[in-house]
């Protein structure tokens, strides 16, 4: 029979409690186990002596008899001194994930040609305020005129208005 350490769930939805078991392998995570080693609290704080209860002399025994514990448990074996776990390195943890490279790179190209459009939209308006003064001095001058023309007709509706 294949024994491991291992927690096993309790507590209400969203507030987790889990007891540290040692159980047969194949049965099932909150099923029936062999006996109950400690618990251990994930609402407590980091520092709280209550987050992690472990019975260390039982840890130790059932160690001894050959169960198997879970990657969780051995932690908290090795916080409280009872057996060493050597520490993992996994190099890639920090990296990202292939969907999110291709996403970053699709922004980054977007970004590029969005900064492309504005430098040629840039260039276009520094092209057509470089041509020569006179021309457009010489538009705006009738357009003028004309919004003088456009401006009476609407002061005298205002006036009717006023008067109605």
């Amino acid at each position: 029979m294949a024994l491991s350490m291992r927690l096993s769930r309790g507590g209400s939805k969203k507030r987790p409690y889990y007891r540290i078991v040692v159980a047969d392998a194949r049965s099932p995570r909150d099923g029936k186990f062999i006996e109950k080693i400690g618990t251990y609290n994930p609402l407590l704080a980091k520092d709280d002596e209550k987050r992690i209860v472990l019975d260390t002399d039982r840890a130790k025994h059932w160690l001894s008899v050959g169960a198997q514990p879970t990657d969780r448990v051995a932690r908290f074996l090795d916080v409280t001194g009872v057996k060493e776990r050597a520490a993992k390195n996994n190099p890639n943890k920090g990296k990202p994930g292939e969907k999110a490279v291709e996403r970053a790179e699709e922004k980054a190209e977007k970004l590029k040609a969005a900064e492309e459009a504005a430098a040629e939209a840039k260039a276009a308006a520094e092209a057509a305020a470089a041509a020569p003064a006179e021309e457009p001095a010489a538009e705006e001058a009738p357009a003028a005129e004309e919004a003088a023309g456009e401006e009476a007709p609407a002061a005298d509706a205002g006036e009717e208005k006023a008067e109605g």
